[in-house]
C-alpha cells in the first residue's frame, strides 16, 4: 500500500516560543490574532480595506491589542495601512504569497522551540548535549510546515469546510 501524504494546515500546528503546555506547542495570542486578521483581510479583499474595529468585532478580539498586531504586520510589509474615511488595512501581497511563517515571525520574532536553537545557540549543557541536532531538525520541520501554509490556503480551507457544512445540512433535510 502506498502511504498518502497529507498537506499540513494551520490547524495541525499550535506554537508558542519555548512554551509547551498539555503536550503541544502553541501560538501566542498575538500570532493567533494576526493569522485571524490576515485571513479575514484575504476573504474581504474584493471589498477593499477593513478597519481594525471591523476585524476586532468580527472575532471578539480586543481592538487595542489587534491594532498593535496589525501595525507590526504593516511594519513587516505584510499589510498596507490607509488613512481616511475609506481607510483601513489591506494585504500588501496576494494571499497566496504570504505564509503563516511570515505572519508569526513578524509578530513573535524568530521561532525557537528551545533556548539552544537560537542565533547564539548557547546553553549550559552545550558540551554534553546529545539532542541539540534532533531538536534543530524539529525546529526546522515546524518552520517548513509554517512556510508551506499560505493565507490563501487558510481562506480556501475555511471556504471548503463551510461548503461541506452546507451540503451536510441539506442532506439532513432530505432524510
Amino acid at each position: 500500500m502506498r502511504s498518502q501524504q497529507r498537506v499540513a494546515t494551520i490547524n495541525d500546528i499550535r506554537l508558542k516560543q519555548s512554551d509547551i503546555r498539555g503536550g503541544m506547542l502553541r501560538l501566542s495570542k498575538k500570532a493567533d490574532y494576526g493569522l485571524m486578521a490576515m485571513k479575514h483581510l484575504a476573504e474581504r479583499a474584493p471589498e477593499g480595506a477593513c478597519s481594525a474595529k471591523d476585524v476586532a468585532d468580527a472575532y471578539a478580539i480586543p481592538q487595542e491589542l489587534l491594532a498593535k498586531v496589525l501595525q507590526r504586520l504593516v511594519k513587516a510589509g505584510l499589510l498596507h495601512s490607509q488613512h481616511g474615511t475609506n481607510g483601513g488595512y489591506t494585504l500588501a501581497r496576494d494571499a497566496a504569497k504570504i505564509t503563516a511563517y511570515e505572519v508569526i515571525r513578524a509578530i513573535d520574532g524568530p521561532l525557537f522551540i528551545t533556548s539552544c536553537i537560537t542565533v547564539r545557540g548557547e546553553c549550559g549543557q552545550s558540551e554534553h548535549c546529545t539532542i541539540r541536532e534532533p531538536l534543530r531538525r524539529v525546529n526546522q520541520s515546524i518552520e517548513d510546515v509554517l512556510r508551506s501554509i499560505t493565507i490563501s490556503a487558510m481562506k480556501d480551507e475555511s471556504d471548503a469546510v463551510e461548503a461541506e457544512s452546507k451540503v451536510a445540512a441539506e442532506l439532513i433535510k432530505i432524510q
